[in-house]
């Protein structure tokens, strides 16, 4: 399968570059093709700016300057985000790419408002990596934003019968590098299959 791999931390030293690397090579051992955006590293400006917002239903002008991020995700089967929780939601770095490459004509056909329908035809897996500083609980609590965005709002672009997974490691401040271990094993496993 293809891959798309949307990573959003800014630090390559983190826990979350660890996962990145074990879990990239599982899956490229399984045969995977994958496709690595680390968005820092290509410098992703998430700021949808004022002239960029008039344009947005504008279908031949939408995606200019944006071309090469939408040629990507379009060519996946599988769309991979990987990220660091922050304030109970993913990074906005993560949040403006969806903002900014999620377009009419991209992602979604708006031409039935009443019936909107996904362009993500490829797309038949999801797969979220993310990490808290706080416990499932407050998380629960809280409403769990990081976890919707995976398991609903992207689900929704994957359609009917795609294989969506969730995978959270919380109280990143507190755990053991031990329990660090068996959560990227987690990971790797799951790319594995």
């Amino acid at each position: 399968m293809r891959i798309f791999w949307l990573y959003a931390h800014p630090c390559p030293e983190s826990f979350h570059g660890s996962i990145r690397a074990r879990a990239v090579a599982a899956a490229e051992r399984a045969g995977h093709v994958v496709d690595m955006c680390d968005l820092v590293a290509e410098g992703f400006d998430p700021v949808m700016r004022a002239e960029e917002r008039r344009r947005y239903h504008d279908l031949s002008r939408n995606q200019q300057g944006l071309e090469g991020w939408i040629e990507r995700i379009n060519l996946a089967e599988w769309l991979v985000c990987q990220f660091p929780v922050w304030c109970f939601g993913p990074p906005a770095l993560l949040k403006g790419f969806f903002d900014r490459i999620f377009l009419p004509g991209v992602a979604f056909d708006l031409s039935k408002p009443a019936d909107v329908t996904s362009k993500f035809n490829r797309l038949n897996r999801v797969t979220g990596i993310a990490s808290y500083g706080q416990d499932r609980l407050k998380a629960f609590w809280m409403g769990d934003p990081p976890r919707k965005l995976i398991t609903r709002y992207l689900a929704w672009y994957a359609g009917r019968g795609a294989r969506v997974r969730y995978l959270p490691v919380y109280r990143m401040n507190t755990i053991d590098q031990d329990q660090r271990e068996r959560f990227i094993r987690q990971v790797e496993r799951h790319f594995e299959r």
